[in-house]
Order: C-alpha cells, then structure tokens, then sequence
C-alpha cells in the first residue's frame, strides 16, 4: 500500500508549516509519508488546485493561512471532497484574539521577516567585530560605512551601534607614521565619516585611559602636541577623501550614530 501524500500549504514559504507536520510524523516512526509544499497560496484558485491534487493523491492538507477567509474556504472545499485538512495556526490565532482582545494583523511571512531582521542584524555584528580598527582593510569596500578617526574618538562602540540597525560597518585608525591602506581612498566618499574632536577633550579621554589601565598618564598617547600632530594628520586624510566630518567631542555615541542615519537616509 503506498503512502499517503501530506500536502503543506502556506501563504509564505511554508516552513513552520512544514516543520510542524514533520514533529507530528516522527510520533509514527517516520512512516514513510510523503510531503508536498505548497508555498504562497495566497487566492482561491490556488486552494482549488491543490484540493484536487490531494483528491487524486488520496492525500490530507496541512495548512498555515492567517487570512481568515482563505482559512474558511479551504476547510470547506476539503470537507466537499472528503480531504481531511488540518489548520495548524488558525485555532491558535483564534485563541490569542480571545485572551488578548486584539486583532490579528493577518498578513503572510511576519515570522520570515523576523528571522530575517535578526539574522541581518547578527551578521552585521559580526562584520564590526571582524572588521574593527583596520584589523582587514578588505572590510572597507564591502562596509555600508566606513568610520575614520584617531585613537579614542568612539569608532568601536559607533560600529557596533550601527550594526544593531543592520549596517555593516567598519573602521580605520589613523595614525601620522602609518599611511592609510590604498582601500579608504577608492570607497565612495559619501561611505565614509570622519570622526572629529578637540585636543583637549581627547587629552582628557587618553589620560583616562591610560590611569584605567594603572599606566603613566604622562604618556606620549596622551601628549597635547601628538594629540594635536595626530589630528593635522585626521584633517589631511579626511580632506583628500572628501567626506562628511562629525564633531563627537561632546556627543554621545547615539547622538552621533542618528547624524550619521540621517545623512544617510537624506541621500
């Protein structure tokens, strides 16, 4: 005797639907049963195709469909025909409307578009890390952004930020004794943000640093004159780039990621 064919039917790509079905097969020692998915079923006569297939297959439905008039529909053309349809989210949907008061939303693929959100925001992270302080100048030409600044001026917290918006970002310490790798000056401009602050301020911060890490604060890192040498040299770098300059001296890291969003989404 050959085995039935379970048809799973979705309006999005169908995995949960899938997924599900195959958990309740498994409870029959993997049977043999056959699956077919039936993704994006989003109008009627998508429904009809599949319940005369599942008619002529001596099949059954598994189905997730949030809208509750193709729901309605399916459950009657199978009980038409005599298919056994099993709704596996309507009832829960239901229930969730009973103890919430709300309304469903009812629109096809939310999970998907989660899943996707999350991962996009993961992958993100993980090119910040990867990419951080000029680790791999490749980074530069694949990055949505790219943040460029001395030592102390917030581009690693920056990075990361923006990454939580799903923003690939990478960025490159400047220092006088060491040139820039050839990849910041064939990036678009318009990728690229300066990160700028005053000499006293970045005085203060190194200084800090420095007494945090049971270091001399005397240090050259935290010396006004190479604070300033090294700043000439941001000036010089950023100038021949020629891309948009933000002043963090008195910025907090949201406060300068939001200059940074807004300049983008006006372009």
């Amino acid at each position: 005797m050959s085995m039935p064919v379970i048809y799973v039917v979705s309006d999005s790509v169908g995995e949960t639907a899938e997924l599900v079905t195959k958990a309740a097969i498994t409870q029959f020692n993997g049977s043999g049963m056959v699956l077919k998915r039936f993704p994006y079923v989003e109008d009627i006569e998508h429904i009809d195709e599949v319940i005369s297939l599942v008619k002529m297959d001596k099949g059954m439905i598994a189905f997730t469909l949030v809208k509750p008039e193709m729901r309605e529909y399916i459950q009657k053309a199978a009980k038409i025909e005599g298919i056994y349809a099993c709704d596996l989210i309507g009832p829960l949907m239901d229930q969730i409307q009973e103890l919430t008061g709300k309304v469903p939303l009812c629109e096809p693929g939310l999970v998907r578009k989660l899943d996707e959100d999350y991962f996009k925001k993961v992958e993100a992270i993980e090119f910040a890390v990867k990419y951080d302080d000029g680790r791999d100048p490749r980074g530069i030409m694949k990055a949505d952004i790219v943040l460029i600044g001395v030592s102390r001026t917030s581009k690693t917290p920056l990075s990361q930020y923006l990454a939580l918006k799903r923003l690939k970002v990478a960025n490159v310490p400047l220092v006088p004794e060491v040139e820039p790798p050839e990849e910041l000056y064939k990036v678009p401009p318009e990728k690229c943000f300066g990160l700028k602050i005053s000499p006293e301020k970045l005085n203060n911060i190194r200084r800090e640093r420095l007494i945090s890490l049971g270091l001399n604060d005397q240090a050259s890192y935290a010396n006004i004159e190479r604070i300033k040498e090294e700043l000439v040299f941001f000036e010089k770098v950023v100038s021949r780039i020629n891309c948009p300059i933000i002043d963090v001296t008195n910025k907090a890291v949201e406060e300068t990621a939001n200059e940074i969003l807004n300049y983008i989404h006006k372009k």
